[in-house]
């Protein structure tokens, strides 16, 4: 069988910025990932990275990727692992590698810490919340090597956390934990955001006789 050619640090980070692009442009809903695809070790790995972005919740006494550092919910169940593997971002491909070379920073990390790393989880869940943190600021300091592709990979989560851009704002505003601890606004009993009232407290011109019902231009 043919090995699949790796991709260089280069690539990987011009796929993640193509993806930042493709969410700018305002998917109004992204087909669902199936999460089920990664290796458990890969999983684990990536939804401790997202909650060492945007800290939340255990799911049970047994989660080992989640810290419990925060007592609401976090990036993990924002779906930020469901964003990273959205169809329409096309960098799934790169999950797995990326979860192997955040692992193999934290064996250098513990290494360098004289951390005993628990052999039954992979070695970046095996951080505590505190090491995490410390090794993801180390990842995205300015003079890092690789410091674009994981602030990058942060900014992602925080787009699942703070925008919800894996799903349809109309069905995620009703019960997205990040939406939610925003304040995002509900919209009106018909499902629109309307502006009941003018943003400089009186109405600046009237409406071009042809706008539709809609409120289109003509």
């Amino acid at each position: 069988m043919t090995p699949r050619p790796t991709r260089t640090r280069r690539e990987v980070l011009c796929a993640l910025l193509a993806a930042t692009a493709v969410i700018s442009t305002a998917v109004p809903a992204m087909a669902q990932a199936d999460i089920s695809t990664l290796s458990t070790a890969t999983t684990q790995t990536m939804e401790a990275f997202a909650d060492t972005v945007v800290p939340g919740r255990k799911r049970s006494s047994r989660d080992r990727a989640i810290a419990g550092a925060d007592s609401s919910a976090g990036a993990v169940e924002a779906g930020a692992l469901a964003l990273l593997l959205a169809p329409q971002l096309d960098i799934a491909g790169l999950v797995d590698g990326i979860a192997v070379d955040l692992n193999a920073h934290a064996v250098s990390y513990a290494l360098k810490h004289l951390i005993l790393l628990d052999p039954t989880v992979p070695p970046f869940v095996a951080l505590s919340f505190g090491h995490r943190s410390a090794l993801l600021r180390q990842l995205c300091d300015p003079r890092g090597l690789d410091q674009q592709l994981w602030a990058v990979l942060v900014f992602l989560v925080h787009l699942a956390f703070n925008s919800a851009a894996h799903l349809h704002t109309a069905a995620a505003v009703a019960d997205h934990p990040g939406l939610n601890w925003i304040g995002f606004p509900r919209p009106a009993a018909t499902g629109v955001w309307t502006f009941p009232a003018f943003s400089y407290g009186r109405q600046l011109a009237s409406p071009h006789p042809a706008t539709t019902a809609t409120g289109s231009p003509p």
